[in-house]
């Protein structure tokens, strides 16, 4: 279960950027009720989304000269930004933006998997992380989808200390992923083979984040009705819950689930 409780290696961190922060604002306050609050004249932009005064994400615009398109980036917790980023260096990763301090409140940076996919660390300073997980409108999984899973473990074993296993799933197993040595209750997230996902396939490989909601299909028709687009129709997964996986009105991939651990 992911929670605030943060470990070495568990997300800790999510952030959106997009061209268009205010029409962003204005889609995810649509669905989660989330409200933005700026963190000041020196952050460049960036922000925090917040539910009830509580941060559940970060956010900001991004310009024409940003590398690759809108996108969330699922952040993990390190010890270290800089010994993870050179530690994903030599795991054959990338190092797409080094290690900085934030103000203060940590450090930050931005790397790449072997498969160039994109993720962050963030290592706390005054802020560990989100201040809610697991709850209506807030981070509650992450899912990698990569087109090899077997060297998606190894790259995150080496860089983040993160231990895998398989779980049986109608049609397969399902690898799931939670931090070193903290067992299969702190499982947070999961790899899917692209080869076993059209949908995924199509759009390439990511990192794709889950926020927890009540009602799936409210949430995939108000995104629809907003601008986004349903890239996965609600659909129930027995023994998990029920999930959508939609996109912004600017083409940011994410997925919401009512989970049967929050129903129960």
């Amino acid at each position: 279960m992911l929670t605030t409780r943060f470990v070495n290696g568990a997300p800790n961190w999510v952030d959106l950027g997009t061209p268009d922060l205010d029409g962003a604002l204005s889609f995810y306050g649509g669905l989660f009720g989330w409200r933005f609050r700026s963190a000041g004249p020196d952050a460049g932009g960036y922000g925090f989304f917040q539910l009830d005064g509580r941060t559940v994400a970060g956010g900001m615009r991004t310009g024409p000269d940003h590398q690759g398109p809108p996108a969330w980036t699922v952040y993990f917790r390190s010890e270290d930004a800089q010994a993870t980023a050179e530690a994903a260096e030599r795991a054959h990763g990338a190092v797409l933006f080094p290690p900085l301090d934030v103000m203060g409140q940590g450090h930050m940076a931005v790397l790449a998997d072997r498969a160039r996919v994109p993720f962050g660390v963030w290592q706390p300073g005054r802020i560990e992380g989100v201040d809610v997980a697991n709850e209506p409108g807030a981070l509650c999984w992450v899912e990698l989808y990569t087109a090899d899973i077997a060297a998606a473990a190894a790259f995150y074993h080496w860089v983040l200390g993160l231990e895998t296993s398989g779980v049986p799933f109608p049609g397969g197993t399902y690898t799931c992923v939670n931090p070193a040595g903290a067992g299969e209750d702190a499982m947070f997230g999961g790899m899917v083979p692209l080869a076993d996902d059209p949908v995924e396939a199509q759009a390439g490989p990511c990192w794709l984040p889950y926020f927890e909601v009540e009602d799936p299909d409210a949430v995939a028709d108000e995104a629809r009705r907003l601008g986004g687009t349903v890239r996965v129709p609600p659909t129930t997964l027995p023994g998990v819950g029920r999930t959508a996986r939609l996109a912004d009105p600017y083409g940011a991939r994410f997925a919401v689930i009512r989970s049967e651990s929050a129903q129960g």
